[in-house]
């Protein structure tokens, strides 16, 4: 199967790559040199590069082969989504707005919104791997 941006565009609750952008960008200004929210962040980057490698092989898997890893893809996912939610709590804890944890959307308001999350823990990963050249 041979996969587009533009395609990808077309699923529910997609998120634009300039929307990515600004959505890091928040963050990032928000986290600023706090070493705690640092850790948090490096500790969101490790969970969310698994979690991107095991997407990124999924459309090359047998059907027995995702069976198999569905529970394992599943609970990196949830830990992706922890991760977001431990940064943010901690940065309102900070009095910062985290507004950006807000944009991405929760599982229990729309469904999508999981899969949007899982969207960009992929661009973070991207994010990283495109800058470690």
């Amino acid at each position: 199967m041979v996969c587009t941006y533009e395609e990808y565009l077309k699923q529910p609750k997609a998120i634009t790559f300039e929307k990515m952008q600004t959505i890091h960008a928040e963050m990032l200004a928000e986290i600023g040199a706090d070493v705690e929210a640092l850790e948090l962040y490096d500790e969101l980057m490790k969970v969310a590069t698994r979690y991107a490698i095991i997407r990124a092989n999924w459309l090359l898997l047998s059907r027995e082969e995702k069976n198999e890893q569905d529970s394992g893809r599943t609970s990196c996912h949830n830990s992706v989504i922890t991760h977001f939610n431990m940064l943010a709590r901690y940065l309102k804890q900070q009095g910062k707005a985290a507004a950006w944890r807000d944009e991405l959307g929760y599982e229990e308001d729309n469904p999508y919104n999981r899969k949007a999350i899982g969207d960009f823990a992929c661009y973070l990963a991207f994010v990283n791997g495109i800058n470690a050249r």
